[in-house]
């Protein structure tokens, strides 16, 4: 318990353009639209969250808004906001899934309580286990050419991992590529493929076994989220690992996941789980089976992604990195006062306390397309 008690919410619904087209197995994208939410306290403490949906994936912004502004935020006034599991159990009883909004209201209850204590949150939810996370970079722009260049100007930067999304265009398109990296660049990075979805049941292992040819580290969601018999049955069928996303959401699928064979990695992303502590339950889980995990993430400003840090930094056993690259290398502008950090190829862990970022007003302002308090 503090003395600490909210007094206010207020849910900013933002879209902030993008610097390219991004496809996907399961659709494009071109600017990110996400709902950050503030809460404030009535000592003058104010902490961020973010909800950032994809229709095609989760949810969308107008139902994570409503779900924070319309049902959560009765129940939350007047409330002492260092009581995080309490009011994500109210949470699940008020609104059913809309996992986003209540990963963005358990981060911003998180960054009041850490800046209550002097700490980050990282150390609040299990505490820190590296300092620096390898950063990948999907590359997923229609235009190859422009990918070449953006490739390289990033490989200068550090970054040592990519991600190429795959499925979109062709089978042909989608090997021509990673030839030209591995021929580029040689084993100097770590490769990996997410067809987000993308295959069809039916063909999809003899798609996925081509693949093998290039020493990937994964491949990620080749077939739909609910042909679960069809991820395991490839996942027996080929060497290389691969990595489930849309078919675990939360610890009771990855439950079901190992009880199936689903996979031999699960990305985890606090807007699937619906926050950070329930996306350390489903690596517990993971762990538990000898599964590896990633860090993945949605289309996210620097607010979602440093709440994904706070996650990856207390995992103890993460070994593939994380694909917090967005702010940095993917939005025009980010929403924060300062940089999201990023240097070397890694995601630096944010050391202030609570989130460890400053949301900047006039950004937010910029890019608000609406406001409800």
């Amino acid at each position: 318990m503090s003395h600490h008690k909210i007094q206010g919410i207020k849910v900013h619904t933002v879209n902030i353009p993008t610097k390219a087209v991004h496809s996907h197995g399961s659709g494009d994208i071109a600017g990110i639209k996400s709902v950050l939410l503030e809460v404030t306290t009535d000592t003058g403490i104010t902490g961020w969250g973010e909800a950032s949906p994809w229709p095609v994936f989760t949810g969308t912004a107008e139902g994570n808004a409503g779900a924070l502004h319309v049902y959560l935020r009765p129940h939350l006034i007047g409330q002492d906001p260092v009581l995080v599991e309490k009011h994500l159990f109210m949470a699940d009883q008020v609104v059913v899934d809309c996992p986003e909004a209540k990963a963005a209201l358990e981060t911003a209850l998180l960054d009041i309580t850490g800046q209550i204590y002097g700490l980050p949150i990282a150390e609040l939810v299990g505490g820190r286990h590296r300092d620096k996370i390898p950063l990948s970079f999907s590359v997923a722009n229609p235009d190859f050419e422009k990918d070449l260049e953006d490739v390289d100007a990033m490989y200068q930067d550090g970054i040592r991992i990519l991600k190429l999304k795959t499925g979109f265009k062709d089978h042909a398109f989608d090997l021509m590529r990673l030839e030209k990296f591995r021929e580029k660049y040689g084993d100097t990075l770590s490769l990996r493929a997410d067809y987000n979805q993308g295959l069809a049941a039916y063909d999809a292992l003899r798609h996925v076994r081509d693949l093998e040819a290039f020493d990937l580290a994964f491949i990620e969601q080749p077939v739909k989220r609910h042909e679960r018999d069809v991820l395991a049955a490839i996942t027996k069928a080929v060497d290389t690992p691969v990595m489930a996303d849309e078919s675990v959401f939360n610890p009771r699928e990855a439950m079901q996941a190992v009880q199936m064979g689903l996979c031999d990695i699960i990305t985890l992303k606090i807007m699937k789980a619906g926050g950070i502590r329930r996306a350390l339950e489903v690596a517990a889980i993971a762990r538990t089976a000898g599964l590896e995990t990633y860090g993945g993430c949605m289309f996210e400003t620097g607010i979602a992604h440093a709440a994904g840090t706070h996650l990856v930094a207390a995992l103890p056993d993460l070994k593939l990195g994380c694909e917090f690259y967005m702010s940095t290398y993917y939005i025009t502008e980010d929403i924060l006062t300062d940089p999201f950090p990023v240097r070397d190829g890694y995601v630096h862990v944010p050391t202030k306390p609570g989130l460890g970022v400053t949301v900047n007003r006039e950004i937010l302002e910029k890019y608000t397309q609406e406001t409800l308090s």
